[in-house]
């Protein structure tokens, strides 16, 4: 492993997000003249560092720089008021910078056809689709028995929208346990009422565990993929999931869970009701989500590597 000059910034490691302005400048300081295949795993400014003519660069693009091309994953985050002012210039910079960079990989590979559709709108470019890989034996190997309640589980921050998943299952008067810690804990705790169980960080048993005993996952933020419904119909779990983004590609509505086109509370809500009304099938569900295997991943990402190395040309 070798870190960029950034890691000789006391706190960086913790503080990250604060070195934004400076990371485009820090990965197009790395020397890769000696190499003759690149792959950058992107989400940000990976993609722009600076290869040999010669050589070959694979992007696996998690998605275009998304806090400067959409406004919106901020419009809830701590920035303050003088934040506020500077953030135009900053953003306009930014997106400067990743139109630049995006030129640079010679082959880009998307995490979603949600991904796929960003970078032609915003880089011009095309993208293959490969999901990325999910470790669906370990849920998959779960027995399913329904307790009854609902699960929000991941990082709990602004755009994942968890307060809304706890706004409905408080109106509706159905239990909710929150798995997860993060920068909007505060909002959740706002909303949170007596059919809320919020349970921090737990292990990987304990929420293999949650995850099985599961009625189904509530997933009402817009995400890029999402690895984690993906990983609850594994263990034969249904999601209840906003219809937007990358959860298009994993969850097929009506079979596996419910897709939903409002993305406030009363729509949640909605949707909860009409999941109950439903059954659905756990073999299916659980078959849906082996087409996202590591074992998949590793066969297609090798493939587009090889054919990228085969054709000696830029896309």
């Amino acid at each position: 492993m070798h870190v960029s000059y950034l890691d000789r910034i006391p706190g960086a490691r913790t503080n990250y997000p604060k070195l934004l302005p400076l990371m485009n400048g820090a990965f197009e300081s790395f020397d890769l003249s000696g190499f003759d295949l690149v792959v950058s795993s992107s989400h940000s400014c990976a993609k722009n560092v600076i290869t040999a003519p010669g050589t070959s660069h694979v992007c696996y693009c998690h998605t275009p720089m998304r806090y400067a091309w959409d406004p919106r994953f901020l419009q809830d985050e701590a920035i303050g008021g003088l934040g506020r002012i500077a953030l135009p210039l900053l953003l306009g910079r930014l997106r400067r910078q990743d139109v630049i960079g995006a030129g640079r990989p010679d082959v880009y590979i998307a995490n979603s056809t949600h991904v796929a559709a960003r970078i032609e709108k915003y880089y011009r470019r095309s993208a293959r689709v490969i999901h990325p890989p999910v470790d669906v034996a370990r849920f998959a190997s779960r027995r399913r028995e329904d307790r009854g309640y609902y699960l929000s589980a991941g990082r709990v921050v602004p755009y994942k929208r968890v307060p809304v998943a706890v706004a409905a299952c408080e109106r509706l008067g159905r239990p909710l346990k929150v798995v997860g810690t993060g920068r909007g804990m505060d909002a959740v705790r706002a909303v949170a009422g007596p059919h809320t169980e919020l349970l921090g960080h737990v292990g990987d048993d304990e929420l293999s565990d949650l995850v099985a005993g599961a009625r189904a996952l509530l997933f009402p933020g817009e995400e890029d993929f999402g690895i984690v419904p993906v990983e609850v119909q594994a263990a034969g779990v249904p999601v209840i999931a906003y219809g937007v983004g990358g959860v298009r590609d994993s969850v097929v509505g009506g079979r596996t869970g419910v897709l939903y086109d409002d993305a406030g509370v009363d729509g949640l809500c909605a949707a909860i009701e009409a999941f109950e009304g439903r059954d659905f099938d756990e073999a299916a569900i659980r078959e849906n989500a082996a087409r996202f295997t590591p074992e998949r991943f590793r066969e297609a990402f090798a493939q587009a590597v090889d054919e990228t190395l085969d054709s000696g040309r830029v896309a």
